[in-house]
């Protein structure tokens, strides 16, 4: 392994990066019922165009070795984040012979930074099993008030 390269995610990454996240998913759990291949292409393409999703990844050799994701929105304001700006984490995964080496937290380090930056007041993630150990280090707080709502399963 030659020394590792860290940058920001570029339009011509996001074809690998989609193989990436689609790997991650399913190393997370997630059965592959159908071919995210299009639908995240077009959102990574779309989110990074208009600035509503950053990524940072490492590269080894020019390949995609661990990527990281912020997306950003902002909701009412509360007494927890009077600026109502959110990041949320997503695409956190490094390849195995990668792994517990720094890198994660390297790339967690640079999205966190443009979140703070673009004033968000918080950052949120819905973490695997394997994540919590790198969140939970980082200074994330785990909260049990969060539920989801599946609308592709409820019937009219």
């Amino acid at each position: 392994m030659k020394e590792l390269v860290f940058r920001m995610l570029r339009t011509e990454d996001i074809d690998e990066f989609v193989e990436m996240r689609k790997l991650q998913l399913v190393e997370e759990g997630a059965v592959p019922t159908t071919d995210l291949t299009e639908p995240l292409s077009d959102y990574f393409r779309h989110a990074l165009e208009n600035g509503s999703f950053v990524s940072w990844i490492a590269l080894d050799d020019g390949k995609i070795v661990a990527t990281s994701g912020m997306s950003f929105s902002r909701r009412p304001p509360f007494y927890g984040n009077p600026s109502g700006f959110v990041g949320t984490l997503s695409c956190m995964h490094t390849l195995m012979p990668y792994r517990r080496k720094g890198i994660a937290t390297k790339l967690l380090d640079a999205v966190v930074k443009e979140a703070k930056q673009r004033h968000c007041g918080k950052v949120t993630i819905t973490a695997s099993s394997m994540g919590k150990y790198l969140y939970k280090s980082y200074g994330f707080k785990p909260k049990d008030n969060y539920l989801d709502f599946d609308l592709t399963t409820k019937k009219d």
